[in-house]
């Protein structure tokens, strides 16, 4: 499989202007529609507020976020590969990058699907259940892992 270069927001990606973190801003980038990164950060900062009022004025949100990422990052998955005529479920480590960018996609999946509410509330609800391990986004981890332990037997066919 041939390396792929790197993408144009891994070198050019500004550090979000309120907290300086990269990975907020390339957060913000994932969740936003449509090019429309206002809305995309105003419901970001929505949930990072909301998630100081629940935890208590002095706690750094920007750490509960980076922590709850954290947890959701996934260290092993399955990949189909074919194998004279039958496919397998072969269990392969993550690259760090893909970790990410699962983690972003499984949390902002997981408050996208929840209906009825804002979307900065639902983000909140998600960010704090991933920071407390638990949730949609870590349930979804958690069968990822299980899956691939369950599939071990099939590791030697990872090449």
């Amino acid at each position: 499989m041939a390396m792929k270069r790197r993408t144009a927001s891994a070198t050019s990606l500004e550090p979000d202007p309120i907290y300086h973190s990269l990975l907020a801003s390339k957060f913000i980038n994932c969740m936003m529609w449509s090019g429309k990164k206002a809305s995309a950060s105003r419901i970001f900062y929505g949930a990072l507020d909301q998630i100081r009022r629940r935890m208590g004025e002095n706690t750094k949100v920007i750490e509960v976020f980076e922590q709850a990422i954290e947890n959701v990052k996934p260290t092993l998955e399955v990949r189909s590969r074919r194998v004279g005529g039958a496919t397998y479920q072969v269990p392969m480590p993550v690259n760090r990058n893909r970790q990410q960018s699962l983690a972003f996609r499984w949390i902002i999946g997981a408050a996208r699907s929840k209906k009825g509410r804002p979307m900065h509330l639902k983000l909140a609800d998600e960010l704090m259940a991933a920071y407390r391990r638990e949730g949609e986004a870590m349930s979804k981890r958690e069968n990822t892992t299980k899956m691939a332990e369950a599939n071990k037997a099939f590791a030697h066919f990872a090449w």
